[in-house]
């Protein structure tokens, strides 16, 4: 591959590039089958199908991104992922903060039923260190929502990421700040998963 060019004022290419491969990655990998795991509590199945994600207005005090370009590759993210997971109750992607400051924050997720959350968390977290570098995931509380959630950092095209994954047995999301480590998502993840996911 040829040499990254230098940084530019804008850095919108390289973080089309990075959506292009988290898109790849949050495929939830077939997860969302048919629920055939009958030893699970019927309420856990039942929250599970009233599960949904959602891209709120703001996301802890940051609003969401309308530059054209980021806008239309969180749609496409959307799309991707829709066509990635047809069992999709829900999908989203959206971008958060201040681009010119280097304040950027992005979501993707979708809702359906997961038969094994700890392992489509292993599988997207082994997916994300794999092609985003990201090689010290830890384990974080995952708030009341509950399920299992992980955190790292890591280098993708050139730019330093801090990411968040989380799933439960009707979701599964991730949340990737751009140039900040992941303790800076640590801070608010429950409060951002929070306004992310809901249950009816």
């Amino acid at each position: 591959m040829p040499a990254q060019p230098p940084k530019k004022k804008s850095s919108a290419g390289k973080i089309l590039l990075i959506v292009l491969g988290v898109v790849v990655l949050l495929c939830i990998g077939g997860g969302t089958a048919v629920y055939l795991a009958t030893k699970d509590k019927v309420t856990e199945v039942v929250d599970a199908t009233k599960t949904r994600v959602e891209a709120p207005a703001t996301l802890a005090g940051k609003p969401k991104v309308t530059e054209p370009k980021l806008v239309a590759a969180a749609e496409q993210m959307k799309s991707q992922i829709q066509g990635d997971v047809p069992g999709a109750t829900s999908t989203v992607g959206a971008f958060y903060g201040d681009p010119a400051k280097q304040d950027l924050l992005m979501i993707a997720g979708a809702s359906g039923l997961i038969a094994d959350p700890k392992k489509e968390l292993d599988d997207a977290t082994n997916g994300i260190s794999k092609d985003m570098g990201v090689t010290n995931f830890k384990s974080v509380e995952p708030g009341p929502l509950g399920g299992d959630a992980k955190c790292g950092d890591g280098e993708t095209s050139g730019v330093d990421v801090g990411v968040c994954v989380w799933a439960d047995k009707g979701s599964l999301g991730m949340l990737l700040i751009y140039n900040k480590p992941a303790s800076e998502l640590e801070k608010q993840f429950v409060t951002m998963r929070g306004q992310i996911e809901k249950r009816d």
